[in-house]
C-alpha cells in the first residue's frame, strides 16, 4: 500500500481581467466599479499583463479629437491576442461605446461586448449572454439612477476615493458631446451619498472628490421629502461623517456656481482650496456661439467673489482654442481674462469637431497652425501662473495627506495640499494615509519638496 499522500484538490486560478481606462476621473471611478462588479459576479482578479487575460475591457472618452480612431488602433493590436485564444471575450465601454452602438461591433468582430457608462453594472449579464449565445451583446441605454443601485459596496483603495453624486449634463454646449454618450442631469438620492462616504470613511477613507459631468447641478432628493439637496449642503453634511477632513468636487460649470458654492468656501474648512471651473474662453462673442449660458464679466465676477471668500485659493480651468471664427481679438480676450483670474492649472486643447454636436456643423475656419500658436500661448501663461502660485508656498507649512511612497524614492513620501500640489518629503511608511504637517522648501517644476514636522494627524 502506497504511503503517499493525497494532495489537496487545486482551487482554480482566478480569471483575470485587463482594463484599459481613457479620460476623465469620472472614467477612473467607472473603471473601478467594473472591477468590483465582475470580481463579484464572476471571481475575476485584475492584470497589467494583457496576454494572460480571459477578459479585455477598454473604457473610452470621446473629449479628445479622433476618439474613435484611437479606440480601433488599439483594438488592433487586442485581434492577436483573442485570434490564439479565441474563447477571450474583449469589451468596449464609455463614452466611444455610447456614440458607436452596434457600428463598434461590426467594424471590429472582435468586439464581444458594447456598454455604455450607464450600464457598466449589467457586464455580468452580458459577459453571461456573448458566451451562451457567441454573438455581440450590446446595451448602450441610459436607464438613469439603477447603475448606483447594483453596485457593490464601496471598497476603498487608500486614504482618498472618489464617490460619483450624478450623471450626465443638460446643458448642451455646442461643441460637447456628453449629453449624448451621458445622457441628462440625474442625481444619486442624499442618503446612498452618504452611506457611501461613511462606508469609505470606516475603511480608512480620510478625502472625497465628488464626481459629476455637471457636479455643482447636483440636486438629490433627501428622504421622503419633496425637498432637494444641492452641491453645497451635500458638503457640508459629508464634512459632518466621522473620518472625513478634506472634500474636493469636479467638474463644475460656471453658470451653476452658486452663491451658497462661494459661501462655503468662507464657511467649511473641509473643502479643499482648490476649484476647477472651466471657462473656455474669454470672449463673450466666442461664449454665445458654445452655448455656454455665461459671460464673461459675470465669471469674472464670481472668481473675484470666491477667491475674497478663500484667499489662499488654486484655481483651475479648462480652455477651447480655436473654436470655428475665433479672430486674434477673441483670442487675446482669452488671454485678459487669464491674466485678471490668475489660473494657475488648466486643462487646454486645440478645438476638434465632436460627431454630433451642433459645433460640427460649423466651418472650422481657423487655421491648425494658428492653433497651435494659440496653443503654445496661452499655455505658456498658465505655466507663469503655476510657477508663481508654487514659489509662494515655499516657506509655509502645509497640511498634507500622505498617500504613497515617492516616485523619487530614497526613503520619500508623496501627498497632496489642500490646493491640489504634490509634495514630496522624507518620512516612514506608517505615514501612508494620515496627514501630516510640511514645511515647502522648494518649488520644483511638475511638484513641492518639503521637511516634515512633528505633527501628525488622522
Amino acid at each position: 500500500m502506497s504511503d503517499a499522500v493525497p494532495s489537496a484538490p487545486q482551487s482554480p486560478a482566478p480569471r483575470k481581467l485587463f482594463l484599459i481606462s481613457w479620460g476623465c476621473q469620472m472614467n477612473d471611478y467607472d473603471s473601478a466599479k467594473m472591477a468590483d462588479v465582475l470580481a463579484a459576479s464572476h471571481g475575476y482578479a485584475r492584470t497589467d499583463q494583457p496576454e494572460e487575460a480571459d477578459l479585455l475591457l477598454l473604457n473610452t472618452c470621446s473629449v479628445r479629437e479622433k476618439a474613435q480612431e484611437k479606440v480601433f488602433s488599439e483594438l488592433g493590436r487586442w485581434k492577436e491576442w483573442k485570434q490564439a485564444q479565441p474563447g477571450r471575450v474583449i469589451g468596449v465601454g464609455g463614452c466611444v461605446a455610447s456614440q458607436e452602438g452596434q457600428a463598434l461591433s461590426e467594424r471590429a468582430p472582435i468586439v464581444d461586448m458594447v456598454f455604455g457608462p450607464q450600464t457598466l453594472h449589467r457586464l455580468p449579464q452580458m459577459l453571461d449572454s456573448t458566451r451562451q449565445t457567441q454573438q455581440p451583446a450590446i446595451d448602450v441605454s441610459f436607464p438613469e439612477i439603477e447603475k448606483f443601485d447594483a453596485l457593490p459596496e464601496p471598497r476603498a483603495d487608500g486614504a482618498t476615493a472618489f464617490v460619483s453624486i450624478m450623471e450626465g449634463c443638460s446643458k448642451y454646449c455646442t461643441f460637447c458631446v456628453v449629453p449624448y454618450t451621458r445622457g441628462a442631469e440625474v442625481s444619486r438620492p442624499l442618503d446612498d451619498v452618504l452611506l457611501e462616504c461613511a462606508q469609505l470613511a470606516e475603511q480608512g477613507v480620510h478625502e472625497i472628490t465628488l464626481l459629476g459631468q455637471n457636479v455643482n447641478a447636483y440636486r438629490g432628493a433627501m428622504g421622503g421629502t419633496h425637498e432637494l439637496c444641492d452641491l453645497a449642503l451635500l458638503i457640508d453634511y459629508i464634512a459632518r461623517l466621522p473620518g472625513i477632513e478634506r472634500i474636493r468636487y469636479t467638474t463644475s460649470h460656471p453658470a451653476e456656481f452658486t452663491d451658497a458654492l462661494i459661501d462655503s468656501f468662507a464657511q467649511q474648512p473641509k473643502l479643499a482650496s482648490y476649484l476647477h471651473l472651466p471657462v473656455q474662453s474669454g470672449s463673450d462673442r466666442i461664449l454665445g456661439m458654445m452655448k455656454r449660458g455665461y459671460t464673461r464679466a459675470q465669471f469674472l465676477d464670481k472668481i473675484r467673489r470666491v477667491r475674497a471668500a478663500r484667499p489662499d485659493l488654486s484655481l483651475s480651468s479648462d480652455f477651447i482654442v480655436g473654436f470655428p471664427t475665433e479672430s486674434d481679438d477673441d483670442f487675446m480676450q482669452t488671454m485678459d481674462l487669464i491674466a485678471e483670474a490668475r489660473f494657475d492649472c488648466a486643462f487646454s486643447f486645440n478645438y476638434s469637431p465632436r460627431p454630433g454636436t451642433p459645433a460640427a456643423n460649423l466651418r472650422d475656419t481657423v487655421a491648425a497652425e494658428i492653433k497651435d500658436q494659440r496653443l503654445a500661448i496661452l499655455q505658456s501663461r498658465i505655466r507663469q501662473f503655476d510657477d508663481e502660485f508654487k514659489r509662494e508656498l515655499v516657506g509655509t507649512t502645509q497640511r498634507i495627506l500622505v498617500e504613497r511612497p515617492s516616485r523619487r524614492g530614497e526613503g520619500q513620501f508623496a501627498g497632496r495640499t489642500s490646493t491640489n500640489r504634490v509634495v514630496n518629503f522624507d518620512g516612514h511608511a506608517d505615514m501612508i494615509g494620515r496627514f501630516v504637517d510640511v514645511t515647502i522648501t522648494e518649488a520644483a517644476p511638475n511638484s513641492l519638496r518639503g521637511r516634515l514636522l512633528d505633527t501628525v494627524t488622522g
